[in-house]
């Protein structure tokens, strides 16, 4: 078996988790990019989330599959003859009173399943999964001024013994990308990371709108339960990162495609913190009422989160926080989700 289709020679690849916005987005870039794609969904019944996958359908050769992580084999025909899998999937569950069963654990059996499916095809060259900042930035050190690299993991037990807001997240988040190294290794799997920040910009969702982009506009529409969510994610994490998905998206590709890539790759570009964020949206955006008393505590950035790894590999970000939020501002006023 191979990667190409003998006749055509298009190269097939797999998204896990295909109605996510990460995952449209980097699935109408793959078929953009003269790739023929597969994806996952849980449930093809539900119309409103396929909705998305049903326009990329029609521009360009897109095979949708059923399928759950927490279904050993399930994976197995939706990556056949694929040369890389993107597994964008994760499961979040935030209101659960059982997070360890909800969240954490099917995050670790998620990922296994998917490589052992992978493991089980002889096509794929390489596995892409995405983590989250969230692995990387949570830690009780002092600040301000430290710099997190792919060499800093979230503080499991800190998180364990605070329980902070969405305390689970982070760790099913590093819990499932150690796991996933620690398979790969032992199996002789090329896995590569990558690790994002909060995701901005562009969507092709119609509604109701991504999670990222509405905590991300939450100090212009003031929705108290996306705001106090912002505030807890600084106060977690230490700043407020951003990165456009559409730089998201092609830092996937670039990494499928780079043969010398390996090991986690950071994906940010730009760190700021509430204060200087609601500044920024005031002078850019003086329509709105944008929210402007905040806690002492949220006007220091305690680390910042480097690509370096990522740029010297030779990526370039496309684009800034200018656009990011011009687009969200416009996706906004267009669905009404203000």
């Amino acid at each position: 078996m191979t990667s190409t289709d003998q006749t055509t020679g298009t190269k097939k690849v797999c998204v896990i988790g295909g109605t996510g916005n990460l995952a449209s987005i980097l699935i109408d870039r793959l078929l953009q990019s003269g790739y023929e794609v597969n994806t996952t969904v849980r449930d093809p019944e539900n119309e409103k989330k396929m909705a998305v996958l049903r326009v990329l359908q029609e521009q360009g050769d897109l095979n949708i599959f059923k399928a759950d992580l927490t279904d050993e084999g399930s994976f197995n025909s939706p990556v056949s003859g694929c040369e890389y899998v993107f597994h964008v999937a994760t499961p979040i569950s935030f209101t659960s009173q059982d997070p360890e069963k909800d969240m954490i654990n099917p995050a670790i059996q998620g990922v296994i399943n998917v490589l052992k499916s992978c493991l089980n095809s002889n096509s794929v060259k390489r596995v892409i999964y995405t983590s989250s900042a969230a692995a990387v930035s949570i830690n009780n050190l002092s600040g301000p001024g430290l710099v997190m690299t792919e060499e800093n993991w979230s503080d499991i037990d800190f998180l364990r013994k605070e329980k902070p807001f969405n305390w689970a997240y982070p760790i099913s988040k590093v819990l499932a990308e150690k796991a996933a190294y620690q398979f790969a290794e032992e199996n002789n799997i090329d896995l590569v990371t990558v690790v994002p920040a909060l995701i901005a910009g562009n969507t092709l969702i119609d509604d109701p709108p991504p999670s990222s982009l509405s905590l991300s506009m939450s100090l212009i529409t003031r929705k108290e339960m996306h705001l106090n969510a912002l505030k807890e994610m600084q106060k977690l994490s230490g700043s407020i990162s951003f990165i456009h998905v559409d730089d998201l998206a092609c830092a996937h590709l670039f990494l499928a495609e780079k043969e010398t890539a390996s090991g986690r790759y950071i994906c940010c570009s730009y760190n700021t913190n509430i204060p200087e964020l609601a500044d920024f949206l005031r002078k850019r955006y003086p329509r709105y009422n944008v929210l402007s008393e905040f806690e002492e505590c949220l006007s220091t950035v305690k680390l910042t989160l480097s690509s370096e790894k990522l740029i010297s590999e030779g990526f370039q970000f496309e684009h800034d926080i200018e656009e990011m939020y011009d687009q969200m501002v416009e996706h906004f006023k267009t669905n009404r989700w203000a």
